[in-house]
């Protein structure tokens, strides 16, 4: 039997159910899903430093266990001396298998070991049932060696869904296991 993700199956098997029954779908295919979780991070610095583009690519490759890419500018700005075409970011697109091993890993074990951790805002929706997430210290995930981490920095980590409002959207990441804030 092939492997499959704890958080896929939890999916198939109570996620759905609770979703349907709250909802109220017809069809099994009406049911939102979780479509692809971006992890981006911006490196402002990297106009000036070439390899803090490196060790921002290299850090979201450890995180999601995929090979990340670099951005590139889209336009010149003078004041910041940025050209287009520069490298002046990182990010990583991550579906299927490798979305629900992150999101696992992502609930369990790092979202925990942020301070005064709380639950994370329910403010970040977009208005068609995506999730906008801000991390500030790229630390928490166990994977990062701390020693070697030469600046502190931060990530946006967006959940896209396939569902049509945010209620919707919140109901499916809450039962994924996301911890939101009491309101």
């Amino acid at each position: 039997m092939a492997y499959s993700p704890r958080l896929k199956e939890e999916y198939k098997g109570k996620v759905i159910a609770a979703l349907t029954d709250e909802f109220g779908y017809k069809n099994v295919m009406q049911v939102p899903k979780l479509t692809k979780i971006v992890i981006s991070k911006g490196v402002g610095a990297a106009v000036a430093d070439k390899k803090l583009i490196d060790h921002a690519v290299e850090e979201l490759t450890t995180i999601s266990g995929q090979k990340a890419i670099f951005t590139l500018s889209k336009k010149d700005v003078a004041s910041f001396k940025l050209r287009k075409g520069m490298p002046i970011g990182a990010k990583v697109t991550l579906r299927g298998d490798n979305m629900y091993e992150f999101l696992d890993r992502l609930v369990t074990s790092a979202l925990p070991r942020v301070r005064d951790f709380n639950g994370i805002k329910a403010t970040g929706f977009d208005g068609r049932g995506n999730y906008n997430l801000g991390i500030t210290e790229q630390i928490i995930f166990p994977e990062i060696n701390i020693d070697k981490v030469n600046k502190i920095s931060g990530m946006d980590i967006t959940f896209v869904t396939s569902a049509e409002t945010d209620k919707e959207a919140k109901s499916l990441l809450t039962e994924l296991g996301l911890p939101f804030q009491k309101n």
